[in-house]
């Protein structure tokens, strides 16, 4: 069996034991992993983690991406910047993951904007160095 923990950098959001089955998602798509798989680690994208227990239930948690790290063939660690953990699928993959996305995506804008202004005051900067620039 496996043991699964997702934790968040303030939090452990899931702790589980006994489990037979994870599902996950990175850049090419959906996996799974089972007892006694190989060494493995990815980055996952925003998704939903799944796992079944020996008994049949099932668990669920919404990653804002991360990074799962599956080991010694009983062990399955994922780190992630945020987690929600519910027994409702539905309201993970709509309400949660679509919040996950566009705050993705809101920091990305972010990150290009501030890389733009970056660039600028390194050209203004160079210009004002320039050795051939007048009035010296």
């Amino acid at each position: 069996m496996i043991q699964l923990t997702i934790t968040t950098p303030t939090s452990v959001a899931v702790k589980a034991d006994g489990i037979a089955h994870v599902r996950a998602e990175d850049e090419t798509g959906a996996f799974g992993i089972l007892p006694g798989h190989a060494d493995f680690v990815t980055a996952l994208t925003p998704s939903v983690v799944s796992w079944r227990h020996a008994d049949g239930r099932e668990g669920h948690c919404a990653v804002r991406g991360g990074v799962l790290l599956a080991s010694g063939g009983a062990q399955v660690a994922i780190a992630t910047r945020e987690a929600v953990a519910s027994d409702d699928l539905d309201r993970l993959e709509h309400e949660v993951l679509t919040s996950f996305t566009r705050e993705n995506e809101e920091e990305s804008h972010a990150r290009t904007g501030s890389r733009r202004l970056q660039m600028r005051a390194v050209r203004q900067i160079l210009a004002y160095l320039r050795p051939e620039r007048k009035g010296r």
